[in-house]
């Protein structure tokens, strides 16, 4: 099913002189088509501490995850309003348990239906708190039910959350939120980032602030809906520092890149990792300097741009690899990911390379679909440079049957909906 270079090429290079609704409409209906078929598995019924239908990127995973479910829950809202509940639920179940913990506002980033866990740090994971996007999924799923007083009950929680995350993964010194280990971004081997236990909590993260800024904007717009003024003044300033603290010590003018910068020196970490890319889907930087970055960087084969889509780590580093792993971390240093591709057709779309996310929304589209052909379903990520699916592989699994993957690669009907009938999902909301 892999496509030579020469062949890619060809097509590659001659796609920006097709219409592009007439090229990808296509592609788009073989992939709904397949996704039919695959979507469902990532929707669990009610069980035990969730009160709520869960959702679960299926296959290798049978939990409930924090950004896995953001994507797999935002895709679901953008097919039909109806489906939206299921982002909704999302939301609600994870609030849910961080009543039923303790109330201080701790939730990790996985949750089983059997069992919630005692609050105490993982020897791997730390803390693993929960990803700030559960504002954001709350808006997003009341925007298309257009209803915002379901989240009235859980509002306490979510400031609870918020709050967690400003006491414990925040310094006021440089106004900038920090991982506590790469593991805990979701990009569990990212070379930006690290997972030495002597060194936790030591690097400012460009992702995470972004994710955090969002969050801001999210809380602000809930608290809005629900007639919290007050609230909702606070967490747009909140926004608003945020913004002008990641100019202020990420964005590196001279390299045109923004970077993640160590605690103590506060000396940059001069990898070009996929994370470095996430600050493009805000309106964080003037328009021309995010224009540069991404020629220069994202859509560049010297650096991210690959021929089976955009890769996790620049081609340019020591460490660039797109090993198959799983345990104990996945390989976010090299290999394609669905997800974080979508994020960077967000930032194409923003910033006007209307040709370049039409021509990465036809690579993931065909790049997926002959997986499914071959495998009946999907791997987490895939080889940058031959399209290979990598992890979870069947010996990886414990049966040592191929278990597949769904979560976040449904992401791709949404891009291929965005170019083939300008039906487009960019995770915005009216501010």
């Amino acid at each position: 099913m892999r496509l030579t270079f020469a062949v890619f090429f060809t097509v590659w290079l001659a796609f920006p002189q097709a219409n592009t609704t007439e090229s990808l409409q296509p592609l788009l209906d073989d992939v709904s088509s397949a996704y039919a078929k695959l979507e469902l598995q990532t929707i669990r019924p009610a069980e035990g501490y969730f009160k709520y239908d869960y959702l679960i990127p299926a296959g290798f995973y049978k939990q409930m995850w924090d950004w896995d479910g953001f994507f797999i829950g935002s895709h679901l809202a953008h097919q039909s309003r109806e489906q939206a509940k299921y982002l909704k639920w999302w939301v609600l179940n994870f609030a849910a348990a961080e009543t039923t913990i303790n109330k201080d506002g701790w939730v990790p980033g996985v949750l089983l239906a059997e069992k919630l866990p005692v609050p105490k740090p993982s020897p791997i994971l730390g803390w693993f708190t929960v990803k700030p996007f559960l504002a954001q999924g709350a808006v997003i799923a009341s925007e298309r039910l257009r209803d915002y007083q379901w989240v009235a009950p859980a509002w306490e929680n979510l400031r609870r959350i918020v709050a967690y995350r400003e006491r414990t993964q925040y310094d006021p010194k440089w106004e900038l939120f920090f991982w506590e280990t790469a593991m805990q971004s979701g990009e569990d081997n990212n070379v930006a980032l690290t997972n030495d236990p002597k060194d936790r909590n030591a690097i400012l993260a460009v992702d995470l602030c972004t994710f955090q800024l969002r969050e801001y904007k999210a809380m602000a717009r809930l608290a809005e809906m629900l007639g919290k003024k007050t609230e909702a003044g606070e967490y747009q300033q909140k926004a608003d520092k945020l913004r002008a603290a990641m100019l202020k010590h990420l964005w590196f003018a001279q390299d045109a890149m923004f970077f993640n910068v160590r605690r103590d020196t506060g000396e940059p970490v001069q990898r070009i990792s996929g994370s470095n890319f996430v600050p493009l889907i805000e309106d964080i930087l003037p328009p021309a300097d995010a224009r540069t970055m991404i020629r220069r960087y994202l859509w560049n084969p010297e650096y991210m741009l690959a021929p089976f889509g955009i890769r996790s780590l620049s081609k340019r580093d020591s460490s660039y690899n797109n090993v198959s792993m799983i345990d104990p971390y996945s390989n976010w240093q090299g290999p394609v990911w669905i997800n974080t591709n979508y994020l960077y057709f967000l930032a194409l779309k923003r910033y006007g390379f209307e040709g370049e996310a039409a021509q990465l929304a036809g690579i993931l589209g065909r790049l997926v679909l002959a997986d499914i052909h071959k495998w009946g379903s999907m791997h987490e990520c895939y080889h940058a440079e031959t399209g290979e699916g990598l992890a979870p592989t069947a010996e990886q699994s414990k049966d040592h049957a191929f278990p597949g993957f769904v979560g976040w690669n449904l992401l791709v009907q949404d891009m291929l909906q965005c170019e083939a009938k300008a039906d487009c999902s960019r995770l915005d909301w009216p501010m």
